[in-house]
C-alpha cells in the first residue's frame, strides 16, 4: 500500500491536479452516480495509509453527503488517516442564533466533519466572533492558511498597480488588507460598513482622498453577490481613483454579479482558485502542499 494519495471530488481536477503535482503524489477521480430518486453511489480508487479528499464546501449541502460517504469508503479499504483539502469551508459564518429557533451551522458542521475526517486544511475560513480554526475543530488537526502572501505576490507582479492603494471594504477585511499591506508596503484604506440585508449595505471611507490618481485594489475573503465591493467601488471611482480592481480569496458570485461589478467601475476581478470561477488567477496549491509536506 502507498503512503499517500490525492482523491480529487468532481469538478476539482484543475486545482487537484496543480496540487497533486506540487505533492508529487498519485491522484485518484471520486465518482459519484446519481441515481433517479436522488440518492448517491460513491467510488473510490486507489489505497493508501494517508487518503487526502480534495473538495471546496461551497454550495455544500448536496457535496457533504458524497464526501461522508467517500471518507467511509476510503477507510474501508484501508485508509488509516484521512485529511480533507477543503480550501473553502462553508458554514463557518454563523457561530450563534440570531433569532429563536435558528440552527447555529458552524458548530453542527464542524461536530459532523470531525466525525470522518482526522485532518481538515482550509483557507481564509470566513470566521466571526471565533479567534481560530482550532475553537471550531476541536477534537482533530484543522489548519486555516492564508492566501494573503500569495495576493501580495501578485500585487507586486502587476506593474499597473505599483502605485495603488489597498481599500478594505470592511472591517473583517482589516486583517487581510493590513497583512498584504505589510508585504507590497503600499497605503491603506478601510470602510465602514451598514448592512440592512443580504444585499442593502451602506458604505462609508475615512480620507478617501488618498486615493484620487492612484489605482484601488479592494481586498477581500470572499465575493459572495458583490454588493460591498460595488458600494466601494462607485465612492473610490467618484473620488477619482485612476482604476479599480477587486481581488478576493473564494469567488462565489455569478456571471450577473461579475457584471454589476463591471458596470460599479471595477476593471478587473481577480480570486484564488478555492472556488472554480471565471475570474481564478492566484493558484493555491504552493500553499497546500506546504502544508501537506508531512502527511507524505
Amino acid at each position: 500500500m502507498i503512503r499517500c494519495a490525492l482523491h480529487i471530488y468532481p469538478g476539482y481536477e484543475q486545482p487537484g491536479a496543480a496540487l497533486a503535482q506540487a505533492l508529487g503524489c498519485p491522484t485518484y477521480p471520486l465518482h459519484i452516480h446519481i441515481f433517479p430518486d436522488g440518492e448517491s453511489l460513491i467510488r473510490t480508487e486507489g489505497r493508501a495509509k494517508t487518503a487526502l479528499l480534495y473538495a471546496s464546501l461551497d454550495r455544500p449541502n448536496d457535496k457533504l453527503i458524497n464526501l461522508i460517504f467517500a471518507a467511509e469508503a476510503l477507510r474501508e479499504n484501508g485508509a488509516e488517516r484521512i485529511v480533507l483539502v477543503c480550501p473553502y469551508l462553508g458554514y463557518m459564518r454563523q457561530d450563534k442564533a440570531f433569532h429563536i429557533g435558528e440552527a447555529v451551522s458552524q458548530p453542527i458542521m464542524a461536530g459532523l466533519l470531525s466525525q470522518y475526517f482526522d485532518r481538515i486544511i482550509t483557507v481564509d475560513p470566513h470566521l466571526h466572533r471565533v479567534s481560530s480554526l482550532n475553537a471550531v475543530f476541536p477534537n482533530i488537526e484543522a489548519d486555516a492558511l492564508s492566501a494573503t502572501g500569495l495576493i501580495a505576490s501578485a500585487i507586486r507582479g502587476d506593474t499597473d498597480l505599483n502605485d495603488g492603494i489597498l481599500i478594505g471594504p470592511d472591517s473583517e477585511s482589516a486583517q487581510w488588507v493590513g497583512a498584504i499591506a505589510k508585504i507590497t508596503g503600499q497605503g491603506m484604506l478601510v470602510a465602514q460598513k451598514m448592512r440592512s440585508g443580504d444585499r442593502e449595505v451602506k458604505i462609508s471611507f475615512p480620507a478617501i482622498e488618498g486615493v484620487s490618481g492612484r489605482p484601488a485594489i479592494i481586498i477581500d475573503d470572499m465575493i459572495s453577490s458583490g454588493t460591498t465591493a460595488r458600494h466601494c467601488a462607485a465612492l473610490l471611482v467618484e473620488a477619482g481613483a485612476s482604476r479599480v480592481e477587486l481581488i478576493a480569496v473564494h469567488a462565489l458570485c455569478d456571471e450577473a454579479d461579475l457584471l454589476r461589478l463591471s458596470v460599479a467601475g471595477i476593471e478587473h476581478v481577480r480570486s484564488c482558485d478555492s472556488v472554480p470561477h471565471d475570474t481564478n488567477a492566484i493558484i493555491l496549491a504552493p500553499l497546500l502542499a506546504a502544508a501537506l509536506t508531512k502527511e507524505l
